[in-house]
């Protein structure tokens, strides 16, 4: 009963406001990344745990916020946004969640650690995927004014530069993702086999994270575009 008042409230607020609640939940644990890389790099076991911890606990928050979103989502006619945008918004900000949780488990379960030409690389990529997600993050916090102008007007005109930012943060962490592919590449004869298939592993899935947020971004732009 607490969480459906509750989850009536926040619809009661804004039919978007949720999604603001779930993004917030999933950049508390997202931004943990960067120790957790901090970590890997300074061979510091505690860091790496406790950023596991805090990572565990963002992804934990987010899902159970995003079963009482899915449950209590109004199904009716009139909502200022389509329900499907909604959900495919909420599918997109709980793969980011996971994905972190996903990181966190193959460094801390394989004692992951980088070559040292990668080391500062790729802390400035991990930092700057979480910068997407923040990103996201301020994005999503702009619709309430969106919605009480009726997705017109100059908040649009500021919705949508924030999304061009977001755009070109992500596509910066391409360039970074396949810079250190490419130094991967070069050290792959010194480095045993498998270490080299889980890197490769963990730079892809950090750009995911990077990934996600951006799609976050275009569906709304999808929403503004309707």
């Amino acid at each position: 009963m607490v969480a459906k008042n509750y989850m009536s409230g926040l619809f009661g607020r804004s039919p978007i406001t949720p999604l603001q609640e779930h993004m917030y939940r999933v950049y508390m644990g997202i931004k943990h990344l960067i120790p957790l890389v901090e970590g890997m790099i300074e061979s510091d076991r505690d860091k790496i745990l406790d950023a596991q911890k805090e990572i565990i606990k963002g992804e934990h928050d987010a899902d159970e916020m995003k079963k009482s979103l899915r449950t209590h989502l109004p199904k009716g006619l009139f909502m200022p946004v389509d329900r499907r945008d909604v959900l495919d918004v909420l599918l997109r900000q709980d793969m980011i969640a996971n994905q972190a949780k996903d990181i966190s488990s193959l460094i801390v379960g394989r004692h992951m650690s980088l070559p040292d030409e990668m080391n500062k690389p790729f802390l400035e990529y991990t930092q700057r995927c979480v910068d997407t997600v923040k990103q996201a993050l301020e994005t999503i916090n702009e619709l309430d004014e969106l919605v009480e102008t009726g997705f017109r007007g100059l908040e649009v005109d500021r919705v949508e530069k924030m999304l061009e930012k977001l755009g070109a943060t992500e596509s910066e962490t391409d360039t970074m993702q396949e810079a250190l592919r490419q130094t991967l590449f070069t050290l792959e004869s010194t480095l045993a086999p498998v270490d080299v298939i889980f890197t490769y592993r963990l730079i892809d899935w950090v750009g995911n994270v990077a990934d996600n947020a951006e799609r976050v971004g275009s569906r709304l732009s999808l929403m503004l575009a309707r």
